[in-house]
């Protein structure tokens, strides 16, 4: 098997004297999409901020396409190829949609995306471009946040709670729009509580509970039984 894209060995992170993580380890290859699921309070959000160094993590390897990310800032792991769209959106409130787009682009590495690219995947943002993003739809502007992300063209992608307070519809379209993200060769980690939605967008599925991996493997070889006793702490860790 090839090298993994992204290996983590042993997070352990904390807010103050508040642990959240404890000892968490996978690896992600190339253009894979791995969902990681559990309820508020799981650690989801606080093993993203690691990855992308946010959050410092104590006593953790991540290594990055055969690179140790340790001790590097937010901004020098952003360049190496890593991209997120934050839980909230973030938007910049005076920015228009292609203002916001375009600061996605300031050190970007090469690659397929571009402001075309990015109207192509989500046609609706075409339309409002000249509009300020935080005047858009709440999921017009979840389109803005991925799209801003695209822009850096990073070989992996984190989307953290992407769903989150958005219709039904808006989901839909969003979720459809990765398999384009993910032909062009850029990989996923989408933090999801939505345990069908997951099993049905990734390849592979990691459940958290209190800092703790608790189950992780194949998204088609996992019953939805076994996600929900991992997602509420009954299963033992995998």
């Amino acid at each position: 098997m090839s090298q993994p894209l992204l290996e983590v060995r042993d997070a352990t992170a904390q807010y103050g004297a508040f642990q959240a993580l404890f000892g968490v380890s996978f690896t992600l290859h190339a253009a894979d999409v791995l969902a990681i699921v559990g309820a508020n309070g799981a650690g989801k959000s606080t093993l993203l901020k690691t990855i992308t160094g946010l959050l410092p993590a104590r006593d953790a390897s991540v290594t990055f396409a055969g690179q140790d990310l340790s001790g590097l800032r937010p901004e020098m792991i952003h360049r190496k190829g890593i991209a997120m769209v934050p839980e909230g959106r973030r938007l910049f409130a005076s920015l228009t949609v292609e203002e916001n787009l375009q600061i996605g682009a300031l050190g970007a590495r090469t690659g397929p995306w571009s402001l075309e690219q990015v109207y192509d995947l989500f046609p609706d943002l075409a339309a409002k471009r000249r509009n300020l993003g935080t005047a858009l739809s709440g999921g017009q502007q979840q389109m803005v946040a991925v799209g801003r992300a695209l822009m850096s063209n990073p070989r992996l992608l984190l989307c953290d709670e992407l769903s989150l307070g958005l219709s039904p519809k808006v989901v839909h379209d969003i979720y459809a729009a990765l398999p384009q993200i993910r032909a062009h060769g850029t990989a996923l980690i989408i933090v999801e509580q939505d345990v069908h939605r997951a099993k049905a967008s990734a390849d592979r599925i990691l459940c958290m509970q209190d800092g703790r991996v608790t189950l992780e493997g194949a998204a088609d070889a996992l019953s939805l039984d076994r996600i929900a006793e991992a997602y509420f702490g009954t299963e033992e860790a995998a």
